[in-house]
């Protein structure tokens, strides 16, 4: 008599431990938070790119963003992987699908016994033209981030915020625009949305920020004319618009701008408290993540019967699919979290 064969448990073959989410049959864990021998990194945050894997499998771009961010020794062993393209691994086969979040942000397509489950990584949804645009994939697990997963959270379009920051240049022309921007994907599309609403001058960095955005042109992102701060005169800063790490914002650092419009660009700006603590005259809701309206949109599109939440505000989240009749947990992943505001 032939057994029935069954289906495993989505829990089976892919679980959490301590160094992270872990896919057993390929022995391969998904952003680890530690060291492991074989890890497969979404992009390029230091939350979820660590150095100190013996091989890391990745796009192209975010292996590129590792070894600028920590040096050509971070790992033994590269694996850079094209979206869409299939790899074999024990078995379970792995491709890599845009998410939308940041150059080279992937999702992670794990294929495996007649089940498909999709790791989102970060994403959001909207169009950046600094990264490809998220593909929904449908399947039977869709594991996603929670970062903005309350209702409260219901970004604006990107474009009128960039319309807010012009037009305060324009107000103010005697004045310096400090705009505090995470280095990593957010400054470089802050820069890339306000191009394209036309602003052709120079646009001047933070330190900090000038070797990212040079590693963005290089892998192909225009960005126009850009300067250092160092060395430019107060008064040839009058009117410009100087990008900084959010922290330099209310720095010191910034006594040297003249009188500053003091902006940051986040989805945290969406609390006027947390505004207003900071010192923000200016808050710009640009976000690199999903905002209430995507994620739950995503949950509905990818139509998996289970939704792991992995980081951020899982509750709301897991009682939306939940009250949808899908299967729903948080699994309350730790050290996924960016030390600038996104």
């Amino acid at each position: 008599m032939t057994a029935i064969r069954t289906a495993p448990r989505p829990e089976d073959w892919v679980r959490l431990t301590p160094q992270g989410l872990y896919v057993e049959p390929a022995d391969i864990h998904i952003d680890p938070v530690r060291a492991v021998p074989r890890a497969v990194i979404t992009h390029g945050h230091a939350d979820h790119a660590r150095a100190g894997h013996g091989a890391v499998l990745a796009t192209a771009e975010t292996l590129a963003i590792m070894d600028a961010r920590y040096g050509t020794a971070h790992t033994s062993v590269r694996q850079p992987v094209a979206y869409g393209e299939v790899v074999d691994i024990n078995g379970v086969r792995l491709y890599l699908l845009p998410a939308g979040h940041i150059l080279g942000s992937a999702q992670v397509v794990l294929e495996w016994r007649g089940q498909r489950i999709v790791v989102s990584g970060d994403y959001k949804r909207r169009r950046d033209p600094t990264c490809s645009p998220f593909v929904v994939q449908p399947c039977d697990v869709f594991v996603t981030e929670a970062t903005f997963g309350l209702p409260v959270f219901r970004h604006p379009p990107d474009q009128a915020e960039i319309g807010r920051l012009l037009h305060s240049v324009r107000l103010f022309p005697e004045r310096c625009h400090v705009v505090g921007v995470y280095a990593l994907g957010k400054c470089q599309r802050v820069i890339a949305l306000l191009r394209e609403a036309g602003y052709d001058q120079a646009i001047y960095l933070h330190g900090a920020l000038t070797s990212l955005c040079d590693l963005y042109r290089r892998l192909g992102i225009a960005l126009g004319e850009l300067h250092p701060v160092a060395g430019i005169s107060k008064e040839a800063l009058r009117g410009a618009i100087v990008l900084a790490p959010p922290s330099a914002v209310a720095d010191r650092w910034s006594r040297r701008l003249p009188d500053p419009v003091v902006a940051v660009a986040s989805g945290w700006m969406r609390i006027k408290q947390r505004a207003k603590q900071q010192g923000v005259e200016l808050p710009l809701v640009i976000s690199d993540h999903a905002d209430w309206d995507e994620l739950t949109r995503t949950i509905d599109e990818v139509a998996a019967s289970e939704i792991w939440v992995t980081h951020g505000q899982e509750e709301a989240l897991v009682h939306y699919a939940s009250r949808r009749g899908i299967r729903a947990r948080a699994l309350a992943l730790v050290g996924y979290e960016d030390v600038d505001p996104e």
